[in-house]
This record gives C-alpha cells, sequence and structure tokens, in this order.
C-alpha cells in the first residue's frame, strides 16, 4: 500500500489486450506518483497476484477471458476491501456502471479517455471520491451511433445499431453478448439480421461497410 514515505500510488492492470496494456504501461511509468506494480490478463490472475502485489488501485477491463472484470470486483472488496477498483471500458453503457457500482467499483473510466483523464480519475479515486465517472455524456436514445441517422434507412432496431457499434469496437460475439447481457445465440441472431438488412455476406464486408459509411 502507498505510504508516507514514497507517496506512491501502487497500480495493478489488469487486461487482455497486449497493445492497451503496453500503452498503458508507458503512460502511467511516466507519472511520478503512480508505481505500476502487477499485470494481469483476466479476474483470475488478479485474484491469485493480489497477496503478493498488495495494489492501492486495480485498473480493471470490464471484458477479459476466464473471469471478466465485473464478476472480479465481489471477490476483491471481500478480501481487499481498501483496493480502489477504476473499471476500464471502450464504452459508455449506463446500466453497466451502475451494476459496477453496486458490486463495489470505485470509478468508471473509457479506454477512449486521454492522459489528464486517466491521471485525474487515479487521482480522485485514490483520495476518496465516492464514485469517479467518464465526462463524456451517455449518448441519448437514437443517438448511439455517431452517423445513426444513415443506419436508420435499413430499418436496423436500435438492439441491432447498438450491435454494430460493438463490432465496431472490436468486440468478439462472447463479448457483446457479456456486455449487453445477452446470450451468444441471441447476439449471432442479431448479426444474421443486420447481414440480411445490410445486404452483406461477411464479417470482412460488415467492416469495410461501417468504415466507408464513417459509422
Amino acid at each position: 500500500m502507498a505510504n508516507a514515505e514514497n507517496e506512491k500510488i501502487r497500480i495493478m492492470l489488469a487486461d487482455d489486450h497486449p497493445l492497451f496494456i503496453e500503452g498503458l504501461t508507458m503512460m502511467l511509468g511516466r507519472e511520478p506518483s503512480f508505481e505500476l506494480c502487477g499485470v494481469a490478463n483476466n479476474g483470475r490472475e488478479v485474484l491469485e497476484m493480489l497477496p503478493t502485489t498488495l495494489p492501492d488501485m486495480i485498473l480493471l477491463d470490464i471484458n477479459m477471458p476466464k473471469m471478466n472484470g465485473l464478476e472480479t470486483i465481489k471477490y476483491i472488496k471481500q478480501s481487499y476491501p481498501s483496493v480502489k477498483i477504476v473499471m476500464l471500458s471502450g464504452y459508455f453503457d449506463d446500466a453497466i456502471i451502475k451494476e459496477a457500482k453496486a458490486k463495489g467499483a470505485n470509478g468508471y473510466l473509457l479506454k477512449s479517455s486521454n492522459k489528464e483523464e486517466l491521471i485525474q480519475t487515479i487521482k480522485m479515486v485514490y483520495s476518496g471520491s465516492i464514485f469517479s465517472t467518464p465526462h463524456h455524456e451517455e449518448p441519448a436514445a437514437g443517438e448511439f451511433l455517431v452517423n445513426d441517422k444513415f443506419l436508420q434507412q435499413f430499418n436496423l432496431t436500435k438492439r441491432e445499431r447498438e450491435i454494430i457499434q460493438h463490432i465496431k469496437d472490436g468486440l468478439t460475439n462472447h463479448e457483446i453478448a457479456e456486455t449487453l447481457h445477452l446470450s451468444v445465440y441471441t447476439v449471432e441472431t442479431h448479426r444474421k439480421n443486420i447481414m440480411q438488412k445490410l445486404k452483406l455476406n461477411s464479417p470482412g464486408a460488415l467492416m469495410k461497410f461501417i468504415i466507408e459509411n464513417q459509422i
């Protein structure tokens, strides 16, 4: 734990994307008041590492294999209630933010946040902020996508447009299912309907469609 001698905030990072870990590690390393004390790739590794790393704070990705971030929170809080937890996510989802808060998370940070927002969130949570949320506003109904009006001409439902956004963000069917609290089968069905409505025949064609139409 941080002490008066060095006053550094000991931070553990938990995420399963190597490039994101590398970038965040570099940012944390440049901040003199932070100390990266461990990196885990899933929730189970977090629990295994906690007794030896003893972090002040964990930056915890929501979507991870073996045990996701939301599942991991309750186990952390049971044994290490003083450890601060900031959830990492690629999107603003009010339902998930509320669930994370209810389970004991202390903050929620978008992966698209800049360095200043990252540092501010860490310091605010560490200093005792009740619950730190992204500065971004939640999308209003019907404005979930940047180019939502364009998609409406294809008679896509709100859920289908939402799934397209998650596909754009690089999430797999399993990750989308976890995020939206749906079964993988339901997500696959939505994807098939999306492909039919857009008259596309492959995942690559869908991604090309998203890029070309700036969705």
